[in-house]
């Protein structure tokens, strides 16, 4: 009786730091070691040298290499991690990965995945950036324009799927429209943080049909402690940076703002469209030209759509652009989402099923969907469209995309194409 007595204290101890396995699904199993980080780095500069078609693409390329191919998790727990980085702000198919590779050789895995992912679309947004002032004629201002028109293209395919899945009823597509609307009436980044937040409480107060996530659990090398100190520094940096960007200026105040574009975007992926403006257009370091043709070519590339921050930091002006501006970008606005993730993951199984979080969150993502809205006419269809002809290029390439489901490597072919077509008819 004495020896049961001990075990039992002994769990509950235990119980402390790991969070328990789920009562409906498998837990995650950290398995592996630091020499596994070699495989997770080979495997993930595959898929980023392959993988085009932006995030829900990724989650694609994930699941068929990674649960079908190599059975690293199983379906359920794929599932389990995808739902936690759909919940969480950042660039969720990035800490997919991220997470992935954490499970797969711990903190080694996770640092040689993410690395290996980002590497190739990073250094050919950054080459962009190297020659973009070379780009000059006639002809090569229309090749800018063109991808200007991609990324026009590009973002209303992608508002018109998140419509779809995130605002599937009138309470929520309204959500959406007002966030919009007071986006596009007021503008400053503030207003956008006060219509994600509103949009949270909307969604907990009207949105009671919502269905909460299943309920489930990871087990990692870490705990529940660990868990909390990731938040903290999360946290610290959200709140110190501004504070020491101040004082130090330069790569700090580069360093702030893609950290503030990383952490605070919600829906990752095209939705950094609008913040990434506010940080780098609104104080004059990037022409809004320049911002947009940017972003085009970043959907010309494999990887993740977060790498246009190579670009932006390379064309940051003074000391505080070229190579180190670039990898100071990268890094900083990556580095929230990694933070978030691999500290929410030991507490996840304590909010997942909660009909209170899936409410709020799904009042969270409607006004994501109103805020990447606005972005699609303030900056790209105000900067790509200067007439029926520029308007006939991209219906035509939302019309590959949306109804062929072509590459959007097609889409770029045809845009750039036709506009360069265009200037030399003309």
């Amino acid at each position: 009786m004495d020896g049961d007595r001990r075990a039992a204290r002994s769990c509950r101890h235990a119980d402390r730091d790991v969070t328990p396995p789920s009562a409906t699904a498998e837990p995650l199993r950290g398995g592996g070691d630091g020499g596994r980080a070699a495989e997770v780095f080979l495997t993930f500069l595959k898929l980023g040298l392959t993988s085009f078609g932006g995030p829900i693409a990724h989650l694609g390329y994930y699941r068929r290499e990674l649960v079908e191919r190599r059975g690293w998790v199983d379906e359920s727990q794929y599932a389990q991690i995808v739902a936690l980085c759909q919940f969480l702000p950042g660039p969720a198919s990035s800490q997919v990965g991220f997470s992935l590779g954490l499970i797969r050789a711990g903190w080694g895995g996770a640092l040689a995945g993410a690395v290996a992912f980002i590497l190739p679309s990073a250094l050919l947004l950054f080459a962009f950036a190297a020659v973009l002032p070379a780009i000059d004629g006639p002809l090569g201002v229309a090749s800018i324009h063109g991808l200007k028109l991609v990324a026009l293209v590009v973002v209303a395919h992608g508002v018109l799927g998140m419509r779809a899945s995130l605002c599937p009823d009138p309470v929520r597509m309204s959500i959406a429209a007002l966030a919009a609307a007071a986006v596009l009436v007021t503008g400053p980044t503030w207003v956008q943080l006060i219509v994600v937040a509103a949009g949270g409480l909307a969604g907990l107060l009207l949105c009671r049909d919502v269905e909460p996530v299943a309920e489930g659990g990871v087990r990692l090398r870490y705990g529940q402690r660990m868990g909390w100190v990731l938040l903290a520094v999360f946290a610290s940096l959200l709140a110190g940076l501004p504070l020491f960007a101040r004082e130090a200026g330069g790569l700090v105040t580069v360093a702030d703002a893609f950290y503030r574009a990383g952490a605070l975007v919600f829906g990752g992926g095209h939705v950094v469209l609008p913040l990434l403006e506010d940080a780098v257009v609104a104080p004059g370091w990037i022409p809004r030209d320049e911002f947009v043709a940017g972003y085009g070519a970043a959907q010309a590339v494999p990887g993740p759509v977060f790498a246009i921050a190579a670009f932006l930091g390379a064309r940051m002006p003074g000391d505080s652009g070229g190579a180190l501006g670039a990898w100071i970008a990268l890094a900083a606005i990556f580095l929230p989402g990694y933070l978030l993730v691999s500290g929410v993951l030991p507490l996840w199984r304590a909010v997942a099923s909660r009909p209170s979080a899936a409410r709020a969150i799904a009042g969270v993502n409607a006004a994501v969907v109103g805020l990447l809205g606005a972005a699609l006419y303030d900056p790209l269809w105000t900067s790509a469209v200067r007439g029926p002809l520029d308007v006939a290029i991209a219906v035509g390439g939302f019309t590959l995309l949306a109804a062929w489901r072509v590459s959007a490597l097609v889409v770029v072919g045809w845009c750039v194409g036709a506009s360069v077509l265009m200037a030399w008819l003309s």
